[in-house]
């Protein structure tokens, strides 16, 4: 059984991203969950995920123009495969022009 979780970091303020909206999509193309980042810029998804390439979708667009600023990506999308571990990771490092992401722990 696997869950997935994630954070979000704003490179441009050194701090937490609050409030970019994420989606969860599963092998199939389904939406398995929606969400927010919460005040630390992190947020779990509760349900098990099954072996497959699953989508974690970030609204970073919708986060900068929230906060009065340009984006060049309206989305980040971070695809990646579940096999068998116990817990999955995804951090996002953002800016405005740029991310960066990795298997976290």
């Amino acid at each position: 059984m696997t869950h997935l979780s994630t954070h979000v970091l704003d490179a441009t303020t050194g701090t937490p991203a609050t409030g970019v909206g994420l989606t969860l999509t599963g092998p199939d193309g389904r939406v398995l969950a929606r969400g927010r980042t919460d005040g630390d810029g992190r947020a779990r998804f509760a349900d098990v995920l099954h072996p497959g390439v699953h989508r974690l979708t970030f609204a970073t667009g919708e986060y900068f123009r929230t906060a009065g600023r340009e984006s060049f990506h309206p989305e980040v999308v971070v695809t990646f495969g579940v096999d068998s571990a116990a817990h999955l990771h995804v951090p996002l490092l953002l800016s405005p022009f740029a991310y960066s992401t990795y298997r976290g722990s």
